[in-house]
């Protein structure tokens, strides 16, 4: 709503605008009245809905007419102002000022006018009928008021009235030609509708009646007056009410009899409500609320937005598969503008066999959207009413912003959920298998994706040591020399090569060398397309030497050429990596993939090593010094009887090997 209102009153000479000014300022009618009143403020306290409000005069014995069209320009509303005893006044409405007006506003944009008809005390007959012509002739006119300057009628009405047609005005809602809702209005409440419907049944129940009237107006209503307003619904239409609960065509039914019994400030107070503004529009402090980022810091949705976003999904979900179809995800979207995501997103995230967007790929592409692009996450979390269901300020209270991430290095612990790995490699090194495998799809499955449905993130759970984390994939163009910043900035490096192709790897060397050679993010190098027959690499080192020389891992065998979904291992061991950077991890089994590898590693840091060394030392020594000279001469007897042992039979296996 507009922080303040500016009215001009403008007229013939002698039809007493300055006097309708002075007794509304002094509340009696003045004995000298001067040839124009200075612009006077009403303080907003005194106002009826607590705006401050400019009453601007115009006198054209003291005024130029530029001064006339720079006041013009000025006014959010305009007062017409005729005598009721003088047919020339009312003549000149239509002859001279409405035209002069409609000339100096953009046509698109019209400013509100109020017909005023004055001295009402010298007749005793209406002007209303030579009036209403002119109101249904000029869309524009908001209302016509008859009053007294100074019999001090109607005064205080009258400029109610030309508040009231700046901050609730008709012409956006409502079409007096029509005699019915314009369609911006009708498209507006009907998302209002959507989002107060809060199990998506297509009809307001008692329960969502009272949050919409508690939401909009601070107060519930009476179990008599839901039944009342349901009455005058159904005395009107026959599907207004359906199951004792409001339909759509039952609202919008509702606002359009507001609006046509002049109560059109309680639907603005809903619209406003809902974030729109005067034109219809969502409001761009609805949409993006203030949210300031540090540097080095992420952004996340926390517990309640999770909540919520679940709630959404649950609304939609109409046959319970855990799973959104085409036309539940339509349903959802209604309340946007637009479609926020394309087909691509179908290729970010776990779907089902039907390849429909699962629960769990639901949120995995909202966790996505929050990580990169926080502002569009709080714009459509405000198209879906999030600061209104969760009783918010704003959509902002559904953000976490990360602790920087180099306080996390040095206290070597983190509170994120979300991690991101940056995954590089040479053309056809199999960077996008590697994507499409961590969202479960073989080669097979992969084959079918269309290249313009191709996309470079995929995001979906992992599970670190029991909780669960999301790692976020994102696939950069091979590019050594123009890698840019947010390239290179990411938690875990992977660097791909095909196992198969002899000029595969020295792209990652080249990468590595270049740009992360010394950098503390960890990196992981990927064998991919294990399963075709491995090529001797044209680079001076082998993958394996290069990677024990930099102290690397040593590489990860990797295919997604398999007949179930891929194994996952790996995607673990990168999310653990992400979490703990400044953990020096050495796989001591052969595999170099398994969770348990993961684990045993961990268990093997340098720190964990130390303290059980101290305490298998402490436990050794205490031992000792209790121990019986009998304990030791039996050991030394099993490790001889031992030894002999593996001797014969080293022997007794070579002799089998001669005789075959």
């Amino acid at each position: 709503m507009r922080k303040d209102v500016r009215i001009l009153l403008v007229g013939e000479p002698k039809v007493g605008k300055t006097s309708l000014i002075m007794s509304l300022v002094s509340e009696e009618f003045p004995d000298e009245v001067p040839l124009r009143a200075e612009e006077i403020t009403i303080p907003a306290d005194v106002t009826p809905e607590r705006v401050p409000t400019h009453i601007v005069d115009y006198s054209e014995a003291e005024q130029s007419d530029e001064q006339l069209y720079q006041e013009i320009s000025k006014a959010n509303v305009i007062c017409i102002v005729y005598s009721v005893n003088n047919k020339k006044s009312i003549e000149k409405v239509t002859s001279h000022w409405i035209p002069l007006i409609n000339d100096r506003t953009d046509k698109d944009s019209r400013v509100p006018l109020i017909l005023v008809g004055n001295k009402s005390d010298l007749v005793e007959h209406s002007s209303m009928e030579t009036i209403l012509p002119i109101m249904n002739q000029y869309s524009e006119i908001e209302t016509c008021v008859e009053c007294s300057a100074k019999n001090l009628k109607n005064i205080s009405e009258l400029f109610y009235y030309a508040q009231k047609a700046v901050l609730h005005p008709t012409g956006p809602l409502y079409s007096p030609e029509e005699k019915e809702m314009k369609p911006s209005c009708i498209k507006a409440l009907t998302r209002i509708f959507k989002i107060s419907d809060l199990d998506n049944d297509g009809i307001l129940n008692d329960n969502e009646l009272n949050f919409f009237q508690r939401t909009c107006f601070n107060i519930p209503l009476a179990p008599q007056a839901l039944e009342d307003v349901k009455n005058v619904v159904r005395k009107n239409m026959s599907d207004g009410v359906k199951d004792n609960g409001l339909t759509l065509k039952g609202f919008l039914f509702l606002h359009t009899l507001f609006i046509q019994r002049g109560r059109h400030e309680t639907t603005w107070t809903v619209l406003r409500r809902f974030g729109y503004d005067d034109d219809l529009e969502l409001t761009q402090e609805y949409l993006f609320p203030l949210l300031k980022i540090p540097p080095d810091c992420t952004t996340e949705l926390n517990h309640n937005a999770y909540l919520f976003l679940q709630s959404v999904f649950d609304k939609h979900d109409k046959d319970r598969d855990c799973a959104l179809s085409p036309d539940e995800l339509k349903d959802l979207f209604k309340v946007f503008p637009y479609m926020p995501w394309g087909p691509d997103v179908n290729n970010t995230v776990c779907t089902s066999e039907q390849g429909w967007i699962t629960y769990q790929g639901y949120l995995s592409q909202w966790t996505l959207t929050t990580y990169l692009d926080v502002q569009r996450c709080l714009e459509y979390l405000g198209y879906l009413g999030y600061s209104i269901i969760q009783e918010q300020e704003s959509q902002a209270a559904a953000i976490t912003i990360t602790r920087n991430k180099r306080i996390d290095l040095q206290k070597k612990q983190t509170q994120r959920s979300v991690f991101r790995c940056n995954v590089l490699g040479a053309r056809g090194s199999g960077k996008s298998g590697f994507l499409q495998a961590f969202l479960g799809r073989n080669l097979a499955r992969q084959k079918r994706i269309r290249e313009d449905h191709k996309s470079y993130y995929a995001i979906s759970t992992t599970y670190v040591y029991g909780q669960e984390k999301y790692l976020l994939l994102h696939e950069v163009l091979p590019d050594v020399e123009f890698l840019s910043e947010a390239d290179l900035a990411c938690d875990v490096v992977c660097l791909v090569y095909d196992i198969s192709n002899p000029h595969s790897f020295e792209y990652c060397a080249k990468v590595y060398k270049k740009h992360f050679l010394d950098s503390k993010t960890p990196c992981v190098i990927i064998s991919a397309k294990s399963d075709l027959h491995e090529a001797r690499q044209y680079y001076s080192l082998s993958p394996l030497d290069f990677c024990r020389k930099h102290k690397l891992h040593p590489p990860q065998l990797f295919t997604c050429n398999t007949a179930e979904a891929p194994s996952k291992d790996i995607y673990t061991k990168l999310t653990t990596m992400a979490m703990y950077p400044h953990a020096k991890l050495r796989c001591m089994c052969s595999c170099n993939r398994c969770t348990f590898c993961i684990c045993h590693n961990l268990l093997n840091s340098e720190l964990v090593r130390s303290v059980k060394a101290k305490f298998y030392s402490a436990v050794l020594n205490r031992h000792m010094t209790q121990a019986d000279l009998k304990n030791s001469t039996f050991w030394l007897r099993a490790s001889v009887g031992a030894t002999v042992f593996a001797v014969l039979g080293f022997a007794m296996y070579k002799a089998l090997l001669k005789q075959r």
